[in-house]
């Protein structure tokens, strides 16, 4: 779990956010403005982490004083290339940190890293990852362990959902635009298996309080509810524009469910509440 270096809250003069042209990323900024703090938002224009010159150019950006966010990833990770790419684009992070310590390092990984057997998932459940993507999240936040002199937390998101993510990955996302379309929800078999889901919003502000605080560890961000996907996607349908089917579908994989037990969070952030789910879909539906 977390240890909180500042008890009480004081943010960092600058948050670097290296990711900031994509979904968590956008999300991060706009939490970090409403919080009134400084911000250098790098995007791939700003500097690519692939390129030759770019371990050369990252030290240059930041300062001592900062508070790093590594958001950057070409995700999902679905092949070993991919994973190798995402891996070298930390590495060329490890890379600058050695030349241009900052204060504090926070790397948004995933609840992927973890064995699909995890029952519940806690923030000392076995990193076992099932997927290349999981395994490239694992592998990523062992370089920035190896690498960050400054306190470093990780945090492992469970399923993301919220208006402007441009993957079109199975759930929540997903459903919002095919209703949204006026066309059938579809799911696998009978939509059995439960996740849960967190609103992006919530993310972010796990992401501003893990950096007012100057936090170090390990947090899950997870809800502590899970919620099959048939009951989600008959969620978005009451908020769509126009009523549409909810269609399942001959099942082709087990079922598999993955539960949290969020602990670890209550205790780090005692005062903070995550976004009922179906609140959450109303408002990601509204901001679409």
């Amino acid at each position: 779990m977390l240890a909180h270096l500042h008890p009480t809250p004081t943010m960092p003069e600058r948050v670097v956010v290296l990711g900031a042209g994509g979904f968590v990323g956008r999300s991060v900024l706009r939490r970090l403005a409403a919080d009134g703090v400084g911000c250098l938002p790098l995007t791939r224009g700003e500097i690519d982490l692939l390129a030759q010159d770019a371990a050369r150019k990252l030290p240059a950006l930041l300062r001592p004083r900062d508070g790093l966010v590594v958001i950057s990833a070409t995700v999902p990770a679905r092949t070993p290339a991919m994973l190798a790419q995402n891996v070298r684009m930390v590495e060329v992070v490890g890379e600058a940190l050695a030349e241009a310590p900052v204060a504090h390092v926070v790397y948004v990984s995933s609840d992927a890293v973890y064995a699909e057997d995890a029952a519940p998932v806690t923030e000392a459940s076995c990193c076992q990852p099932s997927t290349l993507h999981g395994m490239m999240h694992a592998a990523r936040e062992l370089v920035l362990q190896m690498a960050a002199r400054a306190p470093l937390a990780v945090l492992r998101p469970s399923l993301l959902y919220g208006a402007g993510d441009p993957h079109n990955g199975y759930g929540p996302n997903r459903f919002r635009r095919l209703a949204a379309e006026g066309e059938p929800v579809v799911l696998f078999g009978e939509g059995e298996e439960m996740r849960d889901h967190v609103f992006i919003d919530d993310a972010a502000a796990i992401v501003s309080l893990t950096l007012a605080h100057q936090s170090r560890g390990v947090l899950n961000i997870a809800t502590g509810t899970s919620v099959s996907f048939r009951k989600v996607a008959e969620m978005v349908v009451r908020h769509a524009p126009a009523p549409v089917e909810v269609r399942a579908t001959p099942r082709r994989t087990p079922i598999a469910h993955r539960h949290f037990d969020i602990t670890a969070c209550l205790k780090a952030f005692p005062t903070f509440r995550y976004t009922p789910l179906e609140e959450g879909l109303r408002r990601a539906s509204l901001e679409a």
